[in-house]
C-alpha cells in the first residue's frame, strides 16, 4: 500500500527573514488529503487554527480568513499530534514544500514538540520542483497547473488550504500518470472505452463513417488484388 498525503497551510504572513524566521507569523489553517495506490480516499485533516495575533493584509487578500473567524479556533499545541498521526510514514506532497515545512517546523519549535523536523517522518515530495522539471521556463503555480492539467478549481476565488490540497492531489495524479497498455482488435465499443482511459476520464473515440469504412475496404481490396499499395490522390 502505497500511501500519499497532500498537504496546504494558509498563514498570517508570508514574509520571513533571511534566517528563516517569520516576524512571529503563523499558520492559521491546514489541510491534508489522503490517497491509497492512487485513489484519493475520504480521510482528510483540516482545521482551522487561532494565531493569537493579527493578519497581514498581504495574506487576507489571498486566503481572505479574517481573525475574527479564528477566534474561538484551537491553537496549533491542541493539533499538533493529531496532524503528526495523519501524515507520519506518508509520502508527504506539498507544492512549494520548502515553505509549508518550513512554517510547521516552526510551529513545532515553538511548542517544544519532540518531533522538530516532519521530514524526519515523512517522504517530502515538492510537486513544484517536478512541475519545473516537466515544464522549464513556464508558469507552475497551482492555478497554471490546473488550466494545463484541465482540473477544476471549482470557481476558486481565494486560497483555501483543504481546496489547494484536494487540487494538488488531482493535479499530481495527473502529472505523474503515464499511459497503461492499449489493447487492439477490440470489436465491442463499451470494451474500447474501458480500455482507453487518460486518468480516469473517458477519451473521446471517434469511429469511421460509413463512406470512410467504404473507402477503407476499398483500398484493402487494391492491396490484395495487386500486391501493393495504390494510393491515389485526391
Amino acid at each position: 500500500m502505497i500511501k500519499q498525503v497532500f498537504l496546504d497551510i494558509e498563514t498570517t504572513g508570508i514574509n520571513k527573514t533571511k534566517d528563516n524566521f517569520f516576524y512571529g507569523h503563523k499558520i492559521i489553517e491546514i489541510g491534508a488529503v489522503e490517497v491509497v495506490n492512487r485513489r484519493i480516499t475520504n480521510k482528510y485533516f483540516h482545521v482551522y487554527l487561532n494565531p493569537c495575533r493579527s493578519i497581514d493584509q498581504e495574506a487576507f487578500s489571498i486566503h481572505g480568513i479574517s481573525i475574527d473567524k479564528l477566534i474561538s479556533k484551537p491553537k496549533f499545541i491542541e493539533v499538533a499530534d493529531q496532524l503528526i498521526s495523519f501524515i507520519k510514514n506518508s509520502e508527504l506532497i506539498i507544492h512549494n514544500a520548502s515553505f509549508d515545512i518550513s512554517f510547521i517546523n516552526y510551529e513545532l519549535s515553538m511548542i517544544n514538540h519532540n518531533i522538530k523536523d516532519i521530514s524526519n517522518i515523512c517522504n517530502v515530495i515538492d510537486s513544484l520542483k517536478i512541475a519545473r522539471t516537466l515544464f522549464p521556463g513556464k508558469k507552475n503555480s497551482i492555478d497554471a497547473l490546473c488550466d494545463r492539467y484541465c482540473v477544476s478549481k471549482n470557481i476558486r476565488v481565494l486560497h483555501g488550504a483543504l481546496l489547494d490540497a484536494k487540487i494538488l492531489a488531482n493535479i499530481f495524479l495527473r502529472m505523474t500518470s503515464s499511459q497503461s497498455i492499449i489493447k487492439f482488435n477490440i470489436s465491442d465499443k463499451d470494451t474500447i472505452h474501458k480500455s482507453f482511459r487518460l486518468n480516469d476520464r473517458r477519451l473521446k473515440i471517434l469511429y469511421a463513417n460509413e463512406k470512410e469504412q467504404a473507402l477503407h475496404e476499398q483500398q484493402l481490396d487494391l492491396i490484395q488484388n495487386n500486391g501493393n499499395c495504390l494510393w491515389r490522390n485526391k
